[in-house]
């Protein structure tokens, strides 16, 4: 679990129990996380937003506002897992 501030505010960021990744990747999330820092403030309780990265893949967050602000790493999709129509990608 991490502690972050962005604009004031106070975010826990957690990895849900089933995943497996080492620290490293951990701390790539959580860089990458500082990096969209304000883009945090328009998500509201119960949502979800992935977030691409080359090295780790697409990285599924969950977003809780009450009681605290929470976000949950809740799963990782490598890019070898990546599926998607061509018809999705031409819109």
């Amino acid at each position: 679990m991490y502690r972050f501030s962005i604009k004031g505010e106070e975010w826990i960021l957690r990895f849900s129990p089933q995943l497996i990744i080492d620290l490293e990747e951990k701390q790539a999330i959580l860089k990458s996380l500082m990096e969209i820092g304000n883009e945090l403030a328009v998500y509201s309780h119960g949502e979800a937003f992935l977030m691409f990265t080359i090295e780790i893949g697409a990285i599924v967050f969950d977003v809780e506002r009450m009681p605290s602000f929470i976000l949950t790493v809740s799963n990782i999709i490598p890019k070898e897992n990546w599926y998607a129509h061509d018809n999705l990608l031409k819109k």
